[in-house]
């Protein structure tokens, strides 16, 4: 007979079998919700980072390549400043040779500007007009000569200036050269990505080197440098000014008379060439519109005939009609069409006449205000042959009486060299 075998172990009750597998799946589930947590949290921690990183390095990048614009434009000012300073060195170092070669006095005849006032008497209406180069003429008639006391006080200001030039220059070319050496390395920083293989840990790349300065101090620096190259190279401006008028005194008053002359004179021509070039311009212009106002006119007259035609017509369809007989006298669309085109057309031909009335008036202003244009124009042509005759005249105080060869005949007003094609109209009118 067979027995039952029992397994001497404790036995669990079935609430503890329960509650032992609820237990198992519940931690399971809270492991998992952990665990998924920790993922998402390390996956937003690796976005986060990432993007730090990204936009650390590129605003980093932005931060040189700003950097590296703001210390170019500094080398292009300086590059400015250097090139104006070497000009400003060579223009005083000329004007104090000029000072040094320009110690002998000239004497100007004084008929020569007698001779322009007189031939500039010779203008004619409007032109007749104290101007500029009247004024500087009788100032001519009226100047003698300068003292040359200052001149050699003026070269030793030029040799000092000259001297302190070079010194600006020094520091400005030191800063220059230090904003290049800068430029190549931030350059080289730029230029570096994660794949270039000359990157590396180093060690403390954080530290503050030994003698480093702040962005201001940086700034003052460069700054100070131009604008001691700047007040410098204006002070030397001042003393080439000086010195300039230093020359012309020493040389002859009536020289530097002679200039402001020529220059009123030159000035003078430019500003009449101007404007007859602009009178020219407004005479072509207006026979143009002339020509094109006489062509409005006859198209005007023409459809003025024509609407004639039309309106004769439409009276002649109309007369015609009233001719219909008994009821079929009656007042239909077309009768009402013929009778509107009537009062279009009249109201056509009434437009037409005023305006081409109007058209005729302007036409007739049009011809007086080119005829007031043609004899501005011929004076001016005057105007300016005289001032160039008087031109021609005044090269008597810069060429020798051997060398003198008029280019303009005085009586005749004819011309000994090839003119401009204004200058050759201006001769004609004249």
């Amino acid at each position: 007979m067979a027995t039952l075998s029992v397994k001497p172990s404790p036995r669990f009750r079935l609430p503890d079998w329960q509650t032992n597998s609820y237990l198992l799946s519940t931690n399971a589930e809270r492991q998992r919700d952990a665990s998924h947590q920790i993922r998402q949290e390390a996956r937003v921690l690796r976005n986060e980072t990432n993007n730090q990183t990204i936009w650390d390095e590129h605003d980093n990048r932005t931060r040189l390549a700003e950097r590296i614009n703001t210390v170019n434009r500094w080398k292009e000012m300086l590059d400015k400043c250097l090139t104006d300073l070497d000009a400003e060195i060579d223009a005083l170092a000329q004007m104090k040779e000029s000072a040094e070669q320009n110690l002998q006095a000239k004497n100007l005849p004084l008929d020569v500007a007698i001779e322009c006032l007189t031939l500039r008497e010779s203008r004619r209406d409007i032109d007749v007009v104290k101007d500029p180069v009247e004024e500087e003429l009788h100032k001519e008639v009226e100047v003698i000569e300068a003292t040359k006391k200052a001149l050699q006080q003026k070269i030793s200001q030029a040799f000092e200036k000259l001297f302190l030039l070079q010194e600006a220059r020094q520091q400005l070319n030191s800063d220059h050269r230090g904003k290049m050496e800068t430029l190549d390395i931030d350059r080289g920083c730029l230029s570096l990505n994660l794949k270039s293989p000359n990157i590396s840990l180093k060690i403390n790349p954080t530290r503050v080197p030994s003698g480093s300065t702040t962005l201001q101090q940086w700034d003052d620096f460069s700054r100070f440098n131009k604008d001691h190259g700047e007040a410098e190279m204006k002070r030397a401006i001042e003393l080439r000014e000086a010195i300039a008028l230093t020359i012309a005194e020493t040389n002859n008053e009536l020289e530097a008379q002679r200039v402001a002359t020529e220059f009123a004179f030159r000035k003078r021509l430019r500003e009449m060439e101007k404007l007859y070039s602009e009178l020219k311009w407004q005479e072509k212009n207006t026979l143009e519109e002339i020509a094109e106002l006489q062509e409005d006119i006859r198209h005007l007259e023409e459809d003025l005939r024509r609407k004639l035609q039309n309106l004769k017509l439409c009276h002649t369809r109309l007369e015609a009609r009233t001719y219909r007989p008994n009821v079929e006298l009656c007042r239909d669309q077309a009768q009402y069409g013929l009778t509107d085109e009537v009062h279009q057309l009249e109201a056509t031909i009434a437009a037409l006449k005023q305006k081409l009335a109007q058209a005729q008036d302007a036409l007739d202003a049009l011809y007086k205000h080119l005829a007031r244009l043609q004899a501005d124009i011929a004076c001016k042509a005057n105007s300016m042959l005289l001032d160039t005759k008087c031109m021609d005249t005044r090269r008597k105080l810069t060429v020798p009486a051997e060398k003198f060869v008029p280019e303009v005949d005085t009586f005749t007003r004819t011309t000994n060299r090839t003119l401009s094609p204004l200058k050759t109209c201006q001769l004609e009118l004249a």
